[in-house]
């Protein structure tokens, strides 16, 4: 295992005792983001919401800050602003290469500045350059979002943090595009923007973090509102995060109230303006369901381990439930390499082939890199096969019913090589319905929306084993025919201005059909909306428009429509750059093509930073494993510097780590395959593989649960305390297999994976795992592997 450490002189810092493995403090502190205020306002189905971040240089000279975050997927960024004490300094969004040019030179002049760059849809770095010693700088973002509403719920959800991407292909020669820990490859030629440092779990300073909510329902009856992952408390209109919460997940609100059909037609000015149509199906509507060719893909990488496989299994397992003896189908689960539960292809969807791939499901454990393109070309395959060879069925000619391709991919969405995926499989997804299942408390939103947007589906979020069942019950009712496709929209009393309409797609149970554009002349009139039913049916609803106001709307559409040019771009479309730069200038929202830029006028510094920190982040909360812990197969996580220290002697940076999911056994290699770069595994200090591991070999590893559970067992509260013994339980259980699947270990995962469900008491669990763990550590003349002489 290699252990790369910047060094720091010993009066600089040291360890803190109670403060968890590895975290080290600093009298000065030792990371540039102070603070995260995020303020958001919901009015209907759309948020208005502030970010504001604060950067502390504790250095003895000028410092360069970069911060690497997420935002929703579906946010339009629209205002950026820099201040540093007295300055207030306003961004211009630009073409993203003169912004970077005017950043550049604003520092080699002296000049405070600030970039706001998009590298993902949902992932934005931001760098602020000469703030001086002692100083404080913050930025700001505003944005507008969209809430998504299907059964008769709408969701706000706020990602915190990045995950680590597990990023394939072969490094790239020549200087790195960003700061990050992956290095750069042909698949990834910016993985080195979109790979933050992580921090050790426990680090001792962790950024403030202010989270507030202020509902207005806008008449919509609001009925309900849930928190997902986070304690809150409610103040009237608003909700607020607890203190104290960490950017380790995603901050989620759901609040049940009724939809309904509308027209909004929002003018710019005298002649032009944004429509935005919500369609609401029928409550009683159901889909006429046709035979299915249905590929379901299972993401089985490192990154999985845990809740998150335990999710997965029981997900794709629901999903083989649903189908008939009408369809046909296949399971693929993927990490390195692919596992096929049958090795010919699609079979018909019986009872004992229904009962054998779920048996098969019920086996897989995570391991190993996400190789997500290969896996997903072949499912493509197995359905354009059946499709060739239902066509050239002579029966297809006899009135053989027809039969819908459908592809589902369960995944936490983690990769990096997202614009790849798309390029090489988004031409292929023509009459094949893509829907996506992410599973994770800091999912990959984006990569997968853009999937599912692709393929016609639906895309569904899982953030806990809580929130399953509800999203299955959604999946389910889904992964059949919609209630209507071939949508059309033909308006009345105003013209649509071309290509500027977004993909209308399919009506399906329980979820709004929502399509927005540009229209021209006055803002009033219907809109007759026309489709077909799923047994050929013609279909027609018509919508009478009423006018609104409010900026919110042009820029939630400008967004959605510069990212369809962009995914255009992505599959190879490379035509479309001028036109996606003109598009977000025009409008003045953040695309990948552009960047905001704030240049302060005042020159404040002798030349360039003499300091650069690049921002470790949280890990992402159920990713948290002990340092040295081997995972399903034998990896090990490996230690990583925080941030490359450049000129300045004094300075300091906190330790972290990135997570290295293990490799899966050798196999052979096939045509096109090539192993992962980006997530690469150290081999040196292997734990055994075979279940028939005994516990010696797993006890360094529970007494280091054992250690972390010590430290957080008073300070936790009910609900955090259910959520770590939850997670504690999905880790012990593949302790409890890797020591051949060892009795006690493995009961004791089984009641603490349960201990999120009403009626368990945390209390007597806590007090429970810790006497196990004590008693299975403390074996005859050993020592715990973290303990000194």
């Amino acid at each position: 295992m290699t252990i790369p450490i910047t060094h720091l002189r010993p009066e600089e810092c040291r360890p803190a005792q109670d403060a968890g493995l590895g975290a080290l403090e600093t009298e000065r502190g030792n990371l540039p983001l102070d603070g995260v205020d995020v303020t958001a306002r919901l009015t209907g189905l759309v948020a208005g919401v502030a970010m504001v971040q604060t950067f502390r240089n504790t250095f003895d000279v000028s410092l360069e800050a970069t911060y690497v975050f997420p935002l929703p997927p579906r946010a339009a960024v629209t205002e950026f602003r820099m201040e540093a004490g007295d300055r207030v300094i306003d961004g211009v969004l630009k073409e993203r290469a003169q912004a970077r040019a005017d950043y550049d030179r604003a520092l080699a002049e002296g000049r405070r500045a600030a970039i706001a760059e998009e590298d993902r849809p949902d992932v934005f770095t931001i760098r602020v350059g000469n703030i001086g010693p002692g100083e404080r700088v913050t930025v700001r973002l505003t944005l507008s979002q969209p809430l998504p509403y299907e059964d008769g719920a709408a969701e706000f959800r706020f990602p915190l943090v990045v995950a680590p991407r597990y990023v394939p292909g072969a490094p790239l020669d020549g200087p790195q595009a960003g700061d990050g820990v992956a290095p750069d490859t042909g698949a990834v030629p910016d993985a080195s923007r979109i790979s933050p440092p992580v921090l050790l779990p426990g680090f001792p300073h962790p950024v403030r973090l202010s989270l507030a909510v202020t509902v207005d329902p806008a008449g919509l009856g609001l009925r309900e509102i849930r928190s997902s992952l986070h304690e809150v408390v409610r103040e009237g209109d608003t909700i607020r995060l607890r203190p104290g919460e960490r950017l380790n997940r995603d901050f989620i609100l759901r609040l049940a109230f009724d939809a309904s059909t509308a027209l909004a037609l929002v003018p710019d000015d005298a002649d032009e303006g944004t429509f935005t149509l919500t369609v609401v199906p029928p409550a009683d509507a159901t889909a006429t369901t046709r035979p299915r060719d249905v590929v379901l893909l299972l993401d089985r990488s490192g990154s999985m381990m845990g809740w998150k496989m335990v999710a997965a299994r029981r997900a794709a397992a629901r999903i083989v439930d649903t189908l008939t003896a009408r369809d046909r189908f296949a399971v693929l689960a993927f990490d390195t390499v692919v596992e096929r539960a049958f090795p010919a292809g699609l079979v018909h969807a019986s009872d004992r082939d229904r009962y054998r791939a779920v048996e098969h499901l019920a086996r897989l454990e995570a391991r190993g890199g996400t190789e997500m393109l290969i896996p997903v070309e072949e499912a493509l395959g197995l359905l354009d096969a059946a499709g060739d060879e239902r066509a050239g069925d002579e029966r297809t000619c006899d009135g053989a019913e027809a039969r819908d391709r459908v592809l589902v991919l369960v995944t936490d969405g983690q990769v990096g090589n997202e614009d790849q995926i798309l390029e090489r499989a988004g031409g292929r997804l023509g009459g094949v319905r893509v829907h996506t299942v992410g599973i994770d408390r800091a999912v990959n939103a984006g990569f997968l929306g853009r999937l599912a947007l692709l393929g016609g589906g639906r895309c569904e979020l899982v953030e806990s084993e809580d929130r399953l069942d509800e999203a299955m019950e959604h999946i389910h009712r889904r992964i059949g025919a919609p209630l209507v496709t071939d949508v059309t929209l033909h308006p009345e009393g105003f013209e649509l201005v071309p290509d500027t309409v977004t993909d209308a797609g399919s009506l399906f149970p329980g979820v709004p059909l929502t399509v927005s554009g540009r229209y021209r002349g006055r803002p009033s009139g219907a809109m007759a909306v026309r489709g077909r039913t799923a047994d050929g049916e013609p279909w027609e609803r018509r919508v009478t428009g009423h006018r609104a106001d409010g900026p919110a709307a042009r820029a939630v559409w400008a967004r959605a429509h510069l990212r369809r040019l962009e995914d255009r771009y992505a599959a190879g479309d490379h035509s479309l750059e001028d036109r996606i730069v003109a598009a977000s200038l025009r409008f003045g929202v953040l695309c990948r093509f552009t960047a905001f830029v704030a240049v302060d006028s005042r020159v404040t510094a002798d030349g360039r930073p003499e300091h650069h920190v690049i921002q470790p982040v949280e890990p992402p909360s159920g990713w948290d494993m002990p340092m040295g812990a081997p995972t399903a197969l034998g990896g090990v996580v490996r230690m990583a510097a925080a941030a490359p220290m450049a000129a300045a002697p004094s300075a300091e940076a906190p330790i972290a780590f990135t997570a290295f999911p293990a490799a899966p056994p050798p196999a052979p290699a096939g045509p096109g395959r090539r192993a992962g770069r980006g997530f690469s595994v150290g081999r040196g200090n292997e734990a055994p593989s075979s279940p028939e591991a005994d516990l010696d070999a797993v006890r360094p590893l529970l007494g280091e649960e054992l250690t972390r559970l010590r430290a957080v067992e008073t300070t936790l509260p009910e609900r955090e305390l259910r959520r770590y013994l939850s997670d504690l339980g999905s880790r012990l259980r593949v302790i409890a297999h890797l020591a051949g699947d060892h009795a006690e270990l493995s009961a004791l995962a089984e009641d603490l994976e349960r201990a999120e469900r009403p009626g368990t008491r945390p209390d007597d669990l806590l007090r429970r795992v810790i006497d196990v763990l004590t008693a299975l550590t403390n074996a005859p003349g050993r020592r715990a592997f973290w303990k000194r002489s």
